[in-house]
Order: structure tokens, then C-alpha cells, then sequence
């Protein structure tokens, strides 16, 4: 069957049917069109790293007057000097857009996942929304990174304090904070960062949940333990200095080995599932490094988080962070998470689903809006993915191994995209000057992106139809739907699957407009939607022939999870793994595609890595790896009562807004203060307690 559709073209040529004659009148590939202007974009203020913090002593320190009375001087807690390392990760005050501040009050937000449980580490899933944002620290951290000169663009150290690269530049010797505590007062040090890679990254039977492998940090990358508070990477290329946003969210963000480790199948007779599900969402004061705890869950109604009092930051003055007190999560869905903070009854959101902006606009312009709007840039894009392994990865059956064999085809690929009217699917979505075209790759706003090095296949039906022809493919018995050739599944007509998540409208909607567009085309599909959980396991496992899907982390800013850009390991790409016995079958243009990234993770010269991905831009875009569809701008949406909130944050850059934003040094002023607390002057119960303490 590969055969026969990779010879298409030839059979053409011995028939002495040129294909320039074929495509004569066909519209040609072209550089993508300037997006629209869009005034209403917002830019941060820019600075260098170390305007942000530093780790330091101070003289002294503060917390809310409530836990010194409830908690210290009754002696169910240390003094707060004795909870913070020794020298803690200090906020300057000057890179706050409104200063020090107040303790008190709450930020409500509203999600539309399901939380599995507290093992994030194992593959568990919290819900989204900023949860595990509120809950893990990772080694580095990117989300504020959007504000930094790009002169100074590294990632910001977190729990790694500073690191040391070697003089070849093949070993990295990282520097963890010292005297830091999880939430239970348990010591934080290498162990907890060990215990991470040796029995989850390293380990193939534990997949955390964004997918760190070893891969992710570089085949052949060796991590060891140098003392309590100090590891070293070893790595087989030089300089890999991708590997620090490796280091941060969510693919290296270690746990609590004192309480994960007793669990683990290596040191108990637990299978690998009773691990992954050891700590269900009703487990509270499960153990962390972030500015929040678990308190209470109560099943598709709320989450509720209280303030760590051991967390490890503070302000310049020496008050001991977060500002706010409790973090409340609303289990709803995610179109209300935008109503509610619209109205004012939850207080954040990422506006991402574009059929909500006009009416979000029009609300928050009237002068009794409870909440502010501001726009990013157009990162948020949606592709249409194509399965492209052919020997055997999710085992499948003879109609979908007929799809992926004309998947491979590049005259296939050309069909389905020049029948995409990407100017009619953005427009379904919201009118005005919000989508764009988008013909994959990287996106138009971001650094690396080359509109010259971008190739665009403008729709035309009429052209899509010959390309095909050129794939072999006819409407041979006259239903209006393309057939197989005869030695290929009987000739029966070509159908394929197309999967999508049901948790957004946006992506419906987009899946459905494809649905619509190549049945124009004259190919059957179905529409196979499911829950955001159910979708990525179908997806991991390949059993999908096509898929829509919002473009991932890393064509936005390339230096993250670049290895995620092309199969360049069994692990590495979504839509394209290897099969059972962990073999690659990679097309020409994907070898020249891994070739590229790998050229780019071992680079350290900024001109050479610009010039690697204008080429990665063109063999990508030009072989369609994935097919663009339209991208837009996202909305931050904030209540007003909130400040620290820093200008120009996008909804989703290097993170979330939700680390974006730094949630533990924004608070409410005491004059704007509301009663919203469920659980006011309380702290999280010890692992596995009952609630919150008093």
C-alpha cells in the first residue's frame, strides 16, 4: 500500500501524463500574509534577571499577625525564621508594579478539568488552571521570563539557585537552595531531585505528567548527586543550554521523596498504577514547595488551598509570601471560568477561546466592570496533525494503515491543506481583527519566526482536487467521495478519523469546520471528540488517524521542550512514535527536521540558532508536518481589586499567566479587601489529614 500511493506521481509520468500539466492551472505556495493590525495588544516592561530577586539574609521576618497568635505562640509552629532558608528568594520591591503588600483574601478561579489526584510526578493531572502551577517549584522558571531583556533571556533560578558549566561545556553542576522545607516541614535537598530522575524521568514505566523522558534532557544525559544540596548533569554534546527550560515547569518539578518514595513499585510491592493513583484528590496536605496546600476537594464542586507556611520566598521588607491566603478552584467548565470572571464571580482567567471576546470586551469597557481585559500576542494557534508513523505505532487495523500510508504522502498533505479555507475558519470563530492565518510552524509573533523562510498553501479547492489525483486518489464510483485504488482496501472510499477535545468550543468548532471542508474535498471523517484526558491518551497512544489540536509549548519560544519539535526520540513528538519494539520509520524531511534541532540544542551561538530555525521553519511549513489552521491573541482577564499584576502579561508565553503573573507577590490592598476566604486563619493538616488546621 505504500507503494502504491508513493508511485502515484511516477504512474503519472510513465503515462506520459506530465504533473506540471496536471497542476498547470494550480495556485502556487507563497510566503504567509501579514496579520491584521490589532491596536489592543498590551507590552510589558523590560528588565534584566536580577531585577526580579535574589537570594539573600535579611535581619528579620514577618507573617500574618494570625498564625504568630494562633500558631507559633501556642507552639504548634516554629518561629517563621526558623521555617525559611537561610538565605530565602527575596522580591525586589521595584520590579513590583505596585510595591509590597498586604496580607489577605483570596484569588477564585474556575476550571474545567478533573483533578486524578496529587501524583503529578507519576502522571496524575490536577485539573489545569493553575493548580499545579500554585503547587510544584521546579528547578528553574520561565513564566516571568516574558519581561526580560532579550540580551539577558535565561531562565529565572528557582529552587536552582545558580549552576556552573564546565569548561568543554558537557557537564552542568546545579546549586539547590539550602534549608528550604516542603510544606510539612520536611527538609527540600538533592534526594527529593534524585529520587525525581532516577524513578520517574529514567524510569519508562512512570510518565510525569508533561512528559519529561530521557530524552527530554538529551540522550545519553547522566545526572549524579554531588552533596546535599548540589547535582551535576553530564551530557554527550556541548553547551546544551536548552536544557535549563528543560529544568522548569512542569518537566522537571521534583516531589516529596519522604512521601512518594514508601509508595514507589522499587521500594514497595505496589504496581506502577497504585503508584500513579497513591494520592487521590481527596488526599489533603499533600506535601510541597509552592505558595499553596491542598485543604479540601469536594468532587466536581471546588479545590481549596491554603497558604504553605513554609514556603521559602519573600518580599523585600522580609514578609514571608504569598500575600493571599487561600486559593479556591471552582470545578466547572472551562467557557465559565470567562463568565464568571467577566461578572466578577471568579477573579482570573485566560481568555482563549476567541468566540467569547467580543462580548468579554463590550463587558469589561463599561465603567462598572469588575474585571479588566488586556491582549497579548497571536500565540494561541491550532494545527491539523497527521498521523505519521507507518510501521505500527497504536497497532492499527487495515482501513487506518491505509491512512497513514497516504499520510506519508506529501501530495495527500498539500490536498488537505490547500482545502483548508483558513480565512473562513477564523471568522467562524470571532469577527474583527483577532484571527490570522496561520500556515504552521512557528508562530508569527514570536523571536525565531522568518516570514520568508514560511511556506503557504493558499486555498483553492480546484487545486487541492489535482493534488489528489497526483495522490492517486478518484472518485471512482461517483458518490462524491474519493476512493482507495482497487488493491487497496477494495477500493472502498477514503474515510479517516479526526480527534479532538470536547472541553473547549473553540476546538470543536475548528474540528467541525475541518470535518466540513474536506468532505468539500470529497474524503469522509469522522469526528471522534473526547474529554481533555480521554483525547491525550487516545492521542499518546497513536490510535487516531488525524487530530486538531492547539499547538504546544514550544513554537512559541523554541528553547522549550525544543526536543518536542521533531521525533527526534521514540517519546519526542506526538505524532510521529515509535512502535512497540521501539523502532522510528522517519520520512526524508523529519530526518532533516531531527538533524536541524539537534544542530539547534547544540548551538550556543545566537546568529547560527536563527539561521537553523529559519531552515527548520521551511522544511517544516514546506512538507507539512502539521497543517496550520488560524492563530490569535489571548486576554488576560483580572479583577480589579487585584495589584502586582505586571503589564503586558500573555496569557501563555514561556507559562501560563497563572506563574506569569508571580501569584505569590499579588495580593489585594487592605481597603479592597472581600470575605470570600471558606476557610479564613487556617493552615493545611499534615499529609493525609482530615482539613485545614486551625
Amino acid at each position: 500500500m505504500k507503494q502504491r500511493y508513493g508511485t502515484a506521481l511516477a504512474v503519472m509520468l510513465l503515462s506520459g501524463t506530465a504533473a506540471s500539466a496536471v497542476m498547470a492551472q494550480s495556485v502556487t505556495p507563497t510566503t504567509p500574509p501579514d496579520p491584521p493590525d490589532f491596536a489592543a495588544q498590551g507590552e510589558p516592561n523590560f528588565v534584566n534577571r536580577e531585577e526580579i530577586f535574589e537570594y539573600m539574609a535579611l535581619d528579620s521576618y514577618s507573617e500574618p499577625e494570625w498564625i504568630t497568635t494562633n500558631f507559633v505562640e501556642t507552639g504548634k509552629l516554629p518561629p517563621v525564621e526558623e521555617r525559611l532558608p537561610t538565605a530565602p528568594l527575596v522580591y525586589k520591591a521595584a520590579n513590583m508594579p505596585d510595591g509590597t503588600g498586604a496580607y489577605g483574601d483570596v484569588m477564585r478561579h474556575v476550571i474545567g478539568g478533573r483533578p486524578e489526584g496529587w501524583n503529578y510526578f507519576a502522571g496524575n493531572t490536577q485539573g489545569w488552571g493553575g493548580i499545579d502551577i500554585g503547587l510544584y517549584e521546579c528547578l528553574t522558571r520561565t513564566g516571568p521570563v516574558f519581561q526580560i531583556n532579550p540580551d539577558d533571556l535565561e531562565p529565572l533560578p528557582n529552587l536552582a539557585t545558580s549552576w556552573d558549566w564546565s569548561e568543554d561545556g558537557t557537564q552542568l553542576t546545579v546549586h539547590l537552595i539550602e534549608g528550604a522545607k516542603w510544606s510539612d516541614g520536611d527538609p527540600f535537598d538533592a534526594e527529593d531531585v534524585m529520587f525525581y530522575w532516577d524513578n520517574h524521568v529514567m524510569d519508562p514505566q512512570v510518565t510525569p505528567l508533561n512528559g519529561a523522558s530521557p530524552e527530554t534532557f538529551g540522550a545519553g544525559t547522566t545526572l549524579e548527586q554531588v552533596d546535599d544540596y548540589t547535582v551535576k548533569f553530564t551530557f554527550q554534546t556541548s553547551h546544551p543550554e536548552a536544557v535549563l527550560y528543560q529544568m522548569a515547569y512542569g518537566t522537571f518539578c521534583p516531589g516529596p521523596s519522604h512521601i512518594l518514595k514508601p509508595e514507589h513499585p522499587e521500594f514497595s510491592d505496589n504496581s506502577y498504577e497504585d503508584y500513579r493513583n497513591a494520592f487521590p484528590p481527596d488526599y489533603m496536605g499533600f506535601p510541597v514547595m509552592g505558595a499553596w496546600v491542598p485543604v479540601e476537594y469536594r468532587p466536581d464542586d471546588i479545590i481549596v488551598m491554603r497558604r504553605n507556611p513554609y514556603y521559602w520566598k519573600v518580599d523585600e521588607n522580609g514578609n514571608q509570601l504569598p500575600y493571599l491566603d487561600e486559593m479556591q478552584y471552582k470545578l466547572s467548565t472551562w467557557a465559565d471560568r470567562d463568565v464568571q470572571a467577566v461578572a466578577g464571580t471568579g477573579d482570573f482567567s485566560n481568555l482563549e477561546q476567541a468566540e467569547n471576546y467580543v462580548e468579554a470586551l463590550r463587558r469589561s469597557a463599561e465603567d462598572d466592570a469588575p474585571a479588566r481585559l488586556e491582549f497579548g500576542p497571536r500565540i494561541i494557534g491550532y494545527s491539523l496533525y497527521p498521523n505519521l508513523s507507518g510501521n505500527g505505532w497504536g497497532q492499527p487495523d487495515e482501513r487506518a494503515q491505509a491512512i497513514r500510508d497516504l499520510n506519508r504522502n506529501l501530495d495527500f498533505r498539500k490536498a488537505i491543506t490547500t482545502a483548508i479555507d483558513r480565512q473562513r475558519l477564523g471568522n467562524s470563530l470571532v469577527k474583527g481583527p483577532f484571527t490570522a492565518i496561520y500556515p504552521g510552524g512557528l508562530y508569527s509573533g514570536t523571536s525565531y519566526y522568518d516570514q520568508d523562510s514560511t511556506v503557504y498553501y493558499p486555498y483553492d479547492l480546484a487545486t487541492a482536487k489535482e493534488y489528489l489525483k497526483a495522490a492517486g486518489l478518484e472518485d471512482t464510483d461517483g458518490d462524491g467521495f474519493v476512493n482507495h485504488p482497487a488493491d487497496v482496501l477494495d477500493g472502498q472510499n477514503v474515510q479517516m478519523t479526526l480527534l479532538a477535545t470536547n472541553d473547549y468550543q473553540t476546538d470543536k468548532n475548528l474540528a467541525e469546520g475541518v470535518v466540513a471542508m474536506l468532505e468539500e474535498l470529497g474524503i469522509r471523517v469522522a469526528l471522534n471528540t473526547l474529554s481533555g484526558n480521554d483525547r491525550d491518551a487516545t492521542r499518546d497512544s497513536g490510535r487516531y488517524d488525524w487530530m486538531v489540536m492547539r499547538n504546544p509549548t514550544e513554537l512559541i519560544t523554541v528553547v522549550q521542550r525544543t526536543d518536542q519539535l521533531a521525533p527526534v526520540g521514540p517519546r519526542t513528538s506526538f505524532n510521529h512514535r515509535a512502535n512497540d519494539a521501539g523502532e522510528m520509520d522517519l520520512l526524508p524531511f523529519e530526518q532533516e527536521m531531527v538533524d536541524l534541532i539537534n544542530q539547534f540544542i547544540a548551538s550556543d551561538d545566537g546568529n547560527e540558532r536563527k539561521e537553523i530555525m529559519k531552515n527548520y521553519q521551511k522544511v517544516r511549513t514546506e512538507n507539512l508536518y502539521g497543517i496550520g489552521l488560524t492563530q490569535y491573541p489571548g486576554a488576560l482577564i483580572i479583577n480589579k481589586r487585584f495589584s502586582n499584576i505586571p503589564p503586558g502579561t500573555p496569557i501563555f508565553m514561556y507559562n501560563w499567566a497563572e506563574d506569569s503573573i508571580i501569584r505569590e507577590r499579588v495580593y489585594v490592598a487592605s481597603d479592597a479587601q472581600k470575605d470570600y476566604e471558606l476557610h479564613p486563619q487556617t493552615l493545611p493538616p499534615a499529609p493525609g489529614g482530615d482539613g485545614p488546621v486551625q
